[in-house]
């Protein structure tokens, strides 16, 4: 399931396209992302019964975090998922102004997109989600997680970077874990472009579909000069110090 060498965090499914683990990525003071507790996913609800019968027995899953909105959930749903042992959790990501999602709304024209806004929207409209998130996260009775939205690319790569900067992990290599989304753009777009939720997507790596490792590098940047990291961002928004400990506990293996 694994693939082996700068690969092996990618989980290899026959009809979800885009997951891979959060394990493996360098920590500041030392160690590693811990493999097999986190992984991030695009839009898992075509998944076939043996890509369901990865999810339960190798990945070990438990805890399914939606990050799309319920909209989304009531248009396109979760498949075989919705009647497996798995506990499904709906945190949805979404601008301040947004009550709603037409697809108007969830694919945004033209060519040309300010993704380094959109993610401070996403983050600033998400308060609540990315901080409950970061909870089931820290709970090691939770495991193993995947979260995922649509793509996987962005209002998961907004929590990806707040979890991963929080317990260490430098920005250049946060930046690199969401670029390999462009790795599997194609995929995700074919698939997504069937669906009437997001029917109309833009041409890959331009618009909403771009995936540049500076929109991250630049997101973290605006966090830590507003909040110092995103633990700063975590505890100004309730998260305590010792919820932010199991957090570290969890995801960070020592050498």
């Amino acid at each position: 399931m694994y693939t082996n060498s700068a690969q092996r965090r990618w989980v290899e499914f026959a009809e979800i396209d885009n997951v891979r683990d959060l394990g493996g990525l360098p920590v500041a003071g030392g160690g590693t992302t811990r493999f097999g507790v986190v992984f991030r996913s695009s839009t898992p609800q075509h998944l076939t019964e043996d890509d369901l019968g990865r999810l339960i027995g190798p990945v070990g899953l438990r805890t399914l975090i939606d990050l799309r909105l319920p909209d989304e959930i009531e248009r396109e749903g979760y498949g075989l998922l919705a009647g497996a042992a798995v506990r499904l959790v709906n945190l949805p990501v979404r601008k301040q102004t947004q009550t709603s999602a037409t697809p108007t709304d969830l694919v945004p024209d033209g060519r040309e997109y300010d993704l380094v806004a959109l993610y401070r929207e996403l983050l600033a409209g998400s308060i609540e989600s990315v901080v409950a998130a970061a909870r089931l996260i820290a709970d090691a009775d939770q495991h193993s997680i995947v979260f995922h939205c649509a793509a996987g690319k962005d209002r998961t790569g907004v929590l990806a970077a707040v979890l991963l900067d929080a317990v260490g992990v430098p920005a250049e290599a946060i930046a690199a874990d969401y670029a390999l989304t462009g790795e599997r753009l194609e995929r995700i777009r074919e698939r997504l472009d069937t669906l009437p939720s997001y029917h109309g997507l833009p041409p890959v790596r331009t618009g909403i579909l771009a995936v540049d490792p500076q929109v991250i590098l630049r997101f973290l940047q605006d966090l830590h000069a507003t909040h110092g990291s995103a633990a700063g961002w975590l505890h100004a928004n309730g998260f305590t110090e010792a919820e932010l400990a199991r957090l570290r506990a969890v995801l960070v293996e020592s050498p």
